[in-house]
């Protein structure tokens, strides 16, 4: 088990230490929600979170796989939806893995992408397209 522990600064600002490593983040509110914009929103890690996990299991299944995915790349857009609640309502994920390799590889990869832990985590109704690119 790993602990976070989060403190509200003020003015919708807080700041979260991760326990076991002792590494700080600060959130900030976004301006479209009352916030200043100054650093990543809850949402945004929610995003970032994502993205890490899709490159970090792809990791893992390349590992196994003894070939390098080495800059690897994810980028994760996120929309918001304002009703019924405010909500993310889609996460919209390109991976890029810019070595060439076997069809059987990619499928695999793509497989380990799709069974992220934050992705199975996410709750049914947020959309989350994955697009693939190779070499």
């Amino acid at each position: 088990m790993v602990a976070v522990r989060i403190e509200y600064l003020g003015d919708l600002r807080c700041k979260a230490l991760h326990g076991e490593s002792g590494t700080e983040l600060t959130t900030d509110a976004p301006k479209d929600n009352q916030g200043r914009g100054e650093s990543f929103s809850p949402t945004d890690l929610l995003a970032s979170a994502l993205g890490s996990c899709i490159l970090s299991v792809m990791g893992i299944k390349a590992r196994a796989l003894n070939i390098e995915i080495g800059g690897a790349t994810a980028i994760v857009e996120k929309e918001m939806a304002n009703a019924p609640v405010r909500r993310v309502h889609k996460l919209a994920v390109r991976i890029h893995v810019p070595q060439q390799l076997s069809q059987e590889h990619r499928h695999k990869l793509e497989e380990a992408a799709h069974s992220c832990p934050v992705h199975k985590s996410m709750h049914p109704d947020v959309q989350i397209p994955i697009e693939f690119s190779w070499g």
